[in-house]
């Protein structure tokens, strides 16, 4: 929750016609919370919003439930697709702004529930990821953005516009060697929270169109929206290759890449590649490190000097 204090300084500092990178600068903070304490300021006054492009980070999650198959037995069975009596479907998903207090989700009817019908919640999500710049959630790549895809194309929905994705179990996979990746197991091992508990029964409840089982689902699903937010900004400085987030802000300053401020420290030292070498940082704000995007070695030395053979 935002201080009336905070609001203060924003205040006194947005009646000085300070910029947003200034206010970014002046109180230490990322420059789309310092955007975000205007608009905050703006509105108390009746002014309306602040017309800045800033991007729009999506923290998302899904739920299916399974098919119905017949099988001849238990063990190492190959299913042909003629044997499926009933495909699988999205039965709930669950969404928030990435630092926004609202969330957003949506869950099957019990008679959506029973029949299979997932168009009508799929219209929620499908509007949400039109709209985002960036999107997060965990094994998103492999799981949720195929599964999502492959539903609005069978329900007749269009692409949606662009968009990033950060997935954050590969970016696990990819920088730390943790004993789990599970969601659950990392974000308990950080001290985040844990996920509701829900058995493989929920899921059963759930194709029964049972109302109580649906309604936890959505609770579970919301839940892990929640953790998943607070995991991601745990592991963000970490994230190597992040999308930048400095493209979508209408600033002339460097910004971090992964968070957005403008407040960066360049320690004097260096990010080098095979012929070239860059000035380093690291971000006050969330910690990760970056570079200049301008090179410290002039071109001309770069074209007539020598580099090793490939290996």
């Amino acid at each position: 929750m935002i201080s009336q204090k905070r609001l203060d300084e924003v205040a006194e500092l947005y009646d000085a016609e300070l910029t947003a990178g200034e206010v970014s600068r002046e109180l230490k903070i990322a420059i789309t919370t310092a955007r975000r304490y205007l608009r905050l300021v703006r509105q108390q006054r009746g002014e309306g919003r602040i017309a800045i492009k800033i991007p729009k980070i999506l923290v998302f999650d899904i739920e299916t439930v399974m098919m119905e198959v017949y099988v001849w037995g238990l063990y190492k069975q190959r299913i042909p697709p003629q044997n499926m009596i009933k495909d699988w479907n999205v039965v709930a998903w669950a969404a928030k702004w990435l630092f926004e207090s609202k969330g957003m989700s949506d869950v099957q009817t019990p008679e959506e529930a029973l029949n299979r019908d997932d168009r009508r919640i799929l219209t929620g999500v499908w509007k949400l990821l039109n709209e985002a710049d960036i999107v997060i959630a965990h094994n998103g790549d492999k799981f949720d953005i195929r599964k999502l895809n492959a539903r609005f194309i069978e329900q007749g929905f269009l692409p949606p516009m662009p968009y990033r994705s950060i997935d954050t179990l590969k970016a696990c996979k990819r920088n730390f060697a943790f004993s789990s990746y599970a969601l659950d197991f990392l974000c308990q091992k950080f001290g985040i929270g844990n996920k509701i508990h829900a058995g493989y029964d929920l899921w059963r409840e759930c194709l029964k169109g049972n109302a109580e089982a649906l309604s936890k689902m959505s609770e579970y699903n919301i839940k892990d929206v929640l953790l998943l937010e607070e995991f991601y900004v745990k592991i963000r400085p970490w994230i190597k290759s992040h999308p930048g987030v400095g493209l979508y802000m209408d600033v002339e300053e460097p910004v971090c890449d992964n968070c957005g401020s403008v407040d960066l420290n360049f320690t004097g030292s260096y990010y080098t590649t095979q012929v070239n070498k860059f000035k380093a940082f690291r971000c006050k704000n969330c910690g990760a490190v970056g570079r200049a995007r301008k090179a410290e070695v002039d071109v001309e030395p770069v074209n007539t000097g020598i580099i090793s053979v490939a290996r």
